[in-house]
């Protein structure tokens, strides 16, 4: 929030402690402009994937979710729902 743009190769992991599809939504408010959002279960299996827009109130998957990727909307074309992910931890 209150971010002015986000680059189109950065995302942002969220993860919660169990699948909950009211824990994994999102609201849009403060936002300057619209993002990818992709929802994954606990295997990081693509459960729903949308267009955010910048101001809109709320935001959940169709099921309970784990994960929730936000990105660039340049990258929503890239995951589709039954997608399978491959998430690596750097430190």
């Amino acid at each position: 929030m209150f971010c002015r743009s986000i680059s189109d190769n950065f995302g942002l992991l969220l993860a919660d402690s169990t699948e909950s599809r009211i824990n994994s939504a999102i609201h849009m408010f403060f936002m300057n402009f619209d993002i990818a959002v992709i929802w994954m279960d606990r295997n990081f299996q693509v459960i729903d994937v949308k267009i955010a827009k910048k101001g809109h109130a709320y935001y959940a998957p169709i099921r309970a979710a784990k994960y929730t990727l936000e990105t660039d909307v340049k990258n929503f074309s890239y995951f589709h729902a039954s997608d399978q992910l491959k998430v690596i931890y750097v430190d």
